[in-house]
């Protein structure tokens, strides 16, 4: 379960590696994101590590990899790890880890526990990312996460519409993951319009979807 900020100033350390560590102190989350995204553009750096003391955890952004992981020590030690395909996303995940640490980013993207997991291909890192989940609770969260990421509703009603205006060539990982969701939730797909994006996925509306996706609109 996320954690809620803690009222009062919390302090948290930014570093790159260098030993010039920038340790600031912050009265909520939008003011520690403020901070992180001055130092982040201030370096040029292949890795950005965020570190709760307090928490014993730490987000570490590795622009140079492609990756980003996070870590808790605290507790039963844990560290998982996400492939970013998209430059955009380092800050967004600096932000949620601000907001509620290390569960916060449970529903950022396809983690794994592994850094070496990673080096699969992206359709392979989807069908693994699938397998793990084994109950249809489970299934409609994250084919909840997945289409609020970029899905729309078709104006008919009767479909919706992952991956919108995509490319084939995007989002590899999410659509392999997608399909083989849709497959155990037994919702049916159907062919996209001609003139549809050549990424995007059409599935046909679900009572069980309708009630998770008004959550995550």
């Amino acid at each position: 379960m996320a954690r809620p900020y803690a009222p009062g100033p919390k302090q948290f350390v930014f570093a790159v590696g260098d030993g010039n560590d920038q340790q600031v102190s912050v009265g909520n989350p939008q003011e520690a994101y403020v901070a992180f995204s001055a130092f982040f553009r201030d370096r040029d750096s292949a890795t950005y590590t965020i570190e709760d003391e307090p928490a014993g955890q730490s987000l570490v952004l590795m622009p140079g990899q492609g990756v980003i992981a996070r870590i808790e020590a605290a507790d039963t030690p844990r560290s998982e790890y996400l492939r970013v395909d998209r430059g955009n996303r380092y800050l967004p995940s600096a932000m949620l880890f601000f907001e509620n640490g290390y569960t916060g980013l449970d529903h950022f993207g396809q983690w794994f526990p592994d850094l070496a997991d990673l080096d699969a291909s992206p359709e392979t890192r989807g069908v693994a990312r699938a397998a793990t989940i084994t109950t249809e609770a489970a299934a409609i969260e994250e084919v909840a996460r997945i289409w609020a990421d970029s899905g729309i509703v078709d104006p008919s009603d009767q479909y919706y519409v992952f991956f919108d205006s995509h490319d084939v060539g995007d989002d590899r990982a999410e659509r392999a993951e997608l399909l083989k969701l849709i497959e155990f939730l037994g919702i049916e797909g159907v062919d996209a319009p001609a003139e549809a994006a050549d990424g995007e996925v059409w599935v046909r509306t679900d009572p069980r979807l309708d009630a998770e996706f008004e959550r995550w609109s």
